[in-house]
C-alpha cells in the first residue's frame, strides 16, 4: 500500500499489497538484475565459452551458448530483465550476431554505473559520460576498420568461420563445410544494383531432418518443401519443371451464409454430384492448358480435383505455407495467382527437378537446380534434434554475420583487439572532457575491455596480465592486430589468425548496451501490481545485490 499525506490528511494511492521501490533502493536492485542476467551468458563467450542447459516446464531440454537464445528460453519475469533480452532480441534481429557481446558489456555498463552512484555521482551525469564514450567508441571502430566486399571470399569466410568458433557442433571441417554453404547461400540470394548490394536473409532457408551426419548438411539450388504429394497417381519426379503457384481452393467452397438444398430425388443428387465433378474438372482443366506440370497451393486440393490432375500428369502439393510459396517465387520465378481464369503460361516459374524423396522416413518435396534462384536452402542434417537446433542457430548468426560484412562493406580485427583500441582511446578522451562525465567515459572503457577479458578466462588466462599485456602491445605502431589466441592461451596477431569481425555487429552492441543501461539508470521509482514484487534477490542474482558483484 502506498500513501502520502497532505495536511495531515493521509490519501490512498495505490491499491491494497501493491509494492514500490524508491531512489536507490530501485536502481540498485534494477542493476543487480541486470547484472546477474548478464553473468548467465558471460561464460559462454568465445571459441573456448560454456554451454547452458535449458530445460523446459514441459520438459524439453536445450543445449547452447548462443546468447539469444539462453536468454529467450530463460522466461525471465523481472522487467530489467526482460529490457536485457531484449538487447539479445535486438541484435539477433539487426546483425544477426554478437549477441553475447551486447548483453554482457550492457551488464558491465550497469555494475559500474552502480559504484559511481556510490560515489556520488549522479545519474544523469553517468549517462551523458557513457553517451559521450559511445559517440567516440563509434568514431574509434569507423577509424580501425577495413573494407570488404561480397567477392571478397577469403576474409567473408573468415568472419563465418569466427562466428561460429564458439559453437559445439563438430570438427574444424565441419566448420569450414558448413561456412562455404553459408557463403554460396548469401553470394546467390544478394541482388546487385550497380554498386549497391541488398540480402534479404529470410530468403536463405534452413531445413532440418534427423539422420546421417552435420557433415552430409547441404546446399539445395532452390527451395526444400516439408510436404509430400498430393494424391499417389501423380509424378513423383519431374525434370525441367513448369510450376504454378496458385493461392485458391481446388475445391468447392462452402457458401459464407447458411443454406440449404433440398433434393427429393436419386436424379438430383447425381446432377449435384455431376456438376461439382465437373467444375473440379474445368479447374485441372485450366491448369493443363497452362502447361504448367507442377503445382503448389496454398490451399485445400479437393480428391476429385487431384484425381484429374494426377490423369493430366500434373504433380499437386497442397497447404503450402505462404512464406514457402514466396520462397518458390523467389527461387524459381513464378508469379502467385489468385484466380484460375487468370493462369497463364507467362506465370509459371522453372526449375530443373522437382522431385519427392523419403528422407528419414517421411515424404519432402525437392525443388531445386533452378537458374538463378535468389531463395535457396541449406538442407541440415544430424545424429539428433539437440545437434541440428545448434546447426541452425549457428547458421543463424553466421549468415547474420556475412549480412552485416557485405551490407556495412567494413570489418575489424576480432579477439578483443578492437575493444582494446576504443578503451585506450576513451581513457585519453576521458582526460580532455573532465568533469564528472570524465568518470562515466573511463567506467564505459573498462566495460569495453569486458570482451578480452571474458575470452582470457574462458581460455584458462589470467585476465589482468593479458589486458597489461594488450595495452603494452596497442601502444605499439602494429598493436592494433594483437588479440586473445583463446587456442594458444596467449596473445596473438589476430590478423594473421583469420580473426575478423563485421563492423556493423560491434555498432550495434555498442548501441544497444547504451541505450538499454541508460534507460535502466534513469529509473528511481519501481510500482508493481499487487502481489508482483519488483524487489531483487531472484535466482541467479549476486549476493547482496550490487555489492555482491565481483570484477
Amino acid at each position: 500500500m502506498a500513501e502520502n499525506q497532505l495536511g495531515g490528511q493521509q490519501y490512498l494511492i495505490l491499491p491494497e499489497g501493491a509494492n514500490r521501490l524508491i531512489g536507490k533502493e530501485a536502481q540498485r536492485t534494477n542493476i543487480a538484475v541486470g547484472y546477474a542476467v548478464a553473468s548467465i551468458v558471460r561464460t559462454t563467450l568465445g571459441p573456448k565459452g560454456m554451454d547452458k542447459m535449458l530445460v523446459s516446464e514441459l520438459g524439453d531440454i536445450t543445449i547452447t551458448n548462443d546468447g539469444a537464445t539462453i536468454l529467450e528460453e530463460m522466461n525471465v519475469e523481472h522487467p530489467v530483465a526482460k529490457i536485457m533480452v531484449d538487447i539479445a532480441k535486438t541484435q539477433d534481429k539487426e546483425v544477426g550476431d554478437g549477441t553475447t557481446t551486447a548483453v554482457i558489456l550492457a551488464g558491465d555498463l550497469l555494475k559500474n554505473a552502480g559504484n559511481m552512484l556510490d560515489q556520488g555521482v549522479p545519474p544523469a551525469a553517468i549517462i551523458k559520460g557513457y553517451e559521450m564514450a559511445r559517440e567516440r567508441a563509434i568514431s574509434v571502430l569507423h577509424d580501425i576498420s577495413s573494407p570488404i566486399t561480397i567477392n571478397d571470399d577469403d576474409r567473408l569466410e573468415k568472419i563465418a568461420l569466427i562466428s561460429m568458433g564458439s559453437k559445439n557442433i563438430g570438427t574444424d571441417s565441419t566448420r569450414k563445410h558448413l561456412a562455404k554453404l553459408a557463403l554460396q547461400a548469401l553470394k546467390q540470394v544478394a541482388v546487385k544494383e550497380g554498386s549497391k548490394v541488398s540480402i534479404d536473409r529470410d530468403f536463405i532457408k534452413v531445413e532440418k531432418k534427423e539422420g546421417s551426419s552435420v557433415e552430409d548438411t547441404s546446399f539445395i539450388s532452390g527451395v526444400l518443401i516439408d510436404k509430400e504429394i498430393a494424391h499417389p497417381g501423380m509424378p513423383k519426379s519431374i525434370k525441367n519443371a513448369s510450376i504454378a503457384l496458385l493461392d485458391v481452393a481446388l475445391e468447392i467452397e462452402k457458401t459464407e451464409t447458411d443454406a440449404r438444398i433440398e433434393i427429393t430425388s436419386p436424379e438430383q443428387m447425381q446432377a449435384f454430384l455431376s456438376q461439382e465433378e465437373k467444375m473440379l474438372k474445368e479447374m485441372a482443366e485450366k491448369i493443363a492448358r497452362s502447361k504448367a506440370n507442377v503445382i503448389f497451393v496454398q490451399k485445400g486440393i479437393d480428391d476429385v480435383a487431384q484425381h484429374y490432375l494426377a490423369k493430366a500428369g500434373i504433380m499437386a502439393i497442397r497447404r503450402v505455407k505462404k512464406s514457402d510459396m514466396e520462397k518458390i517465387s523467389k527461387a524459381t520465378g513464378a508469379r502467385l495467382v489468385t484466380s484460375l481464369d487468370d493462369l497463364t503460361s507467362a506465370d509459371l516459374g522453372s526449375a530443373g527437378l522437382v522431385e519427392e524423396r523419403k528422407v528419414f522416413g517421411e515424404q519432402m518435396v525437392f525443388v531445386e537446380k533452378c537458374k538463378d534462384p535468389k531463395s535457396v536452402t541449406i538442407f541440415v542434417r544430424g545424429g539428433s534434434k539437440q545437434s541440428m537446433d545448434e546447426v541452425d542457430r549457428a547458421l543463424n548468426d553466421v549468415i547474420g554475420a556475412l549480412s552485416s560484412a557485405v551490407l556495412g562493406g567494413r570489418y575489424v580485427i576480432g579477439g578483443g583487439s578492437a575493444e582494446i583500441d576504443m578503451a585506450m582511446k576513451l581513457r585519453d578522451y576521458a582526460t580532455d572532457v573532465g568533469g564528472r562525465e570524465q568518470l562515466a567515459i573511463q567506467a564505459f572503457a573498462d566495460s569495453i575491455e569486458i570482451v578480452p577479458k571474458s575470452l582470457a578466462e574462458s581460455s584458462g588466462m589470467d585476465a589482468i596480465d593479458t589486458l597489461v599485456q594488450l595495452r603494452s602491445r596497442h601502444k605499439g605502431k602494429e598493436g592494433r592486430i594483437y588479440g586473445v589466441d583463446v587456442y594458444r592461451n596467449s596473445i596473438g596477431d589476430m590478423d594473421k589468425l583469420g580473426v575478423i569481425e563485421p563492423l556493423d555487429v560491434k555498432l550495434q552492441a555498442l548501441s544497444s548496451a547504451t541505450s538499454a543501461s541508460a534507460s535502466i539508470l534513469r529509473i528511481d521509482d519501481m510500482i508493481s501490481s499487487r502481489g508482483r514484487a519488483p524487489a531483487g534477490g531472484g535466482a541467479g542474482m549476486p549476493p547482496g545485490g550490487p555489492g555482491g558483484m565481483e570484477d
